[in-house]
């Protein structure tokens, strides 16, 4: 078995061979080893080069409204010891977030404990450590850099009120026994599945089913909820697309959220409390009301009111492309596979760093048995990952 297969078997990721070339060969420019470098599994030199085929890159309160979700969630279980799992973790930056929410809402590690887990020896590392440059603090942080963390040089450290509801691991997702890991209450597992080839993609969806409680919660990310719910999962609550639950199974307790926690929208317009005398013409919704009127329609699993909202805003603005990635998720989640191709396709090239609709590409493509045309654009969303991460602040 050659390195390339090796490193694909160990990690279950669908690596090409440029990529595990450029990784070979930063590893024997920072060794200074010869032609013949051939590691192999269960060595520290295998794990170093793992490290560098997989991505563990994210930040603190990446999506707030999947955050929300999961605080809700928690608090709706009262006298319930919620169990978490968050996998891949990166460094640590996901579980820490969910654990400062926990800390400021009141709830303690004695009613909420989360597992973490990355195939990445050295992102793990980095998670226990705790240590953050201020690129992991993205926007409004809600305070919680100023609460939970203290300065240290040119980063800083988080505390100890946070690290106490979190243990960390290293492992891949196939390495984890259900029988004695599971049952979780709460999934996190959001941009895994967009680097495997649809037979990896079966089979992890099969793992995170076997290791989710039956009234739990799975939050992915938003352009692996199809891929998901073809394999036993569906969609939870009318609020975000990419939270799953189990197909058949008991609906998850949540509380209702204050406002709806739409993605790209803000609520629509309130109506007046009364009709004026006169009526007088009503211009259109705005386009973004229409979209976030299609991203709950679609939640709710009411695709044909979706796609009206869907074709109502692309009436009143042609060139929107998150209209035309919203038009190919009610596409594909009602059986229109060649549809959703088109509307995505529309989509990136109105807006080619689209990063939904370039992984929702990939991931069709790959199923449709097209893994070269699959692979063009996950290359592109990788880029765009990796763009986004080296350039926010």
């Amino acid at each position: 078995m050659n390195l390339t297969c090796r490193l694909r078997a160990a990690t279950g990721l669908d690596l090409t061979v440029a990529t595990v070339e450029r990784a070979v060969r930063e590893r024997m420019r920072a060794t200074g080893a010869s032609l013949d470098y051939d590691p192999h599994p269960g060595t520290p030199e295998f794990d170093a080069l793992v490290d560098l085929v997989v991505v563990p890159e994210s930040w603190f309160l990446r999506d707030p409204a999947q955050f929300d979700t999961a605080l809700r969630f928690v608090r709706a279980q009262p006298g319930r010891m919620v169990r978490v799992l968050s996998l891949p973790c990166a460094g640590g930056e996901e579980p820490y977030t969910l654990a400062m929410l926990l800390a400021r809402a009141g709830i303690g590690p004695d009613a909420c404990r989360i597992d973490a887990f990355d195939l990445s020896h050295d992102a793990i590392a980095r998670a226990r450590a705790g240590r953050y440059t201020r690129n992991a603090f993205r926007g409004d942080d809600r305070g919680l850099r100023e609460r939970f963390f203290t300065d240290d040089g040119d980063g800083c450290v988080i505390g100890a009120e946070p690290r106490a509801y979190v243990a960390f691991g290293q492992a891949n997702l196939f390495d984890l026994d259900p029988r004695q890991a599971g049952p979780y209450d709460l999934v996190f597992c959001r941009n895994l599945l967009i680097y495997f080839d649809a037979a990896r993609q079966a089979r992890a969806a099969a793992c995170l089913f076997a290791l989710l409680a039956d009234d739990g919660l799975l939050l992915a990310g938003h352009a692996e909820a199809p891929a998901l719910c073809r394999h036993g999962f569906g969609p939870a609550t009318p609020r975000a697309t990419s939270v799953l639950r189990k197909q058949g199974r008991r609906r998850a307790r949540i509380l209702p959220a204050a406002e709806p926690a739409a993605v790209h929208a803000r609520p629509a317009t309130p109506r007046p409390a009364a009709a004026p005398p006169v009526a007088k013409p009503t211009a259109a919704p705005p386009p973004r009301d229409l979209l976030a009127d299609a991203r709950r329609h679609a939640n709710a699993g009411r695709l044909a009111e979706a796609e009206q909202s869907c074709r109502a805003a692309l009436a009143l603005r042609g060139d929107d492309a998150e209209a035309w990635f919203l038009l190919g998720l009610t596409a594909e989640c009602a059986g229109r596979p060649q549809e959703a191709d088109r509307n995505w396709r529309r989509c990136v090239y109105l807006d080619p760093d689209h990063y939904e609709a370039l992984c929702a590409l990939a991931l069709l493509l790959e199923q449709r048995g097209d893994a070269d045309a699959g692979a063009v654009f996950k290359r592109r969303a990788a880029r765009v990952h990796a763009r986004r991460g080296s350039t926010t602040a």
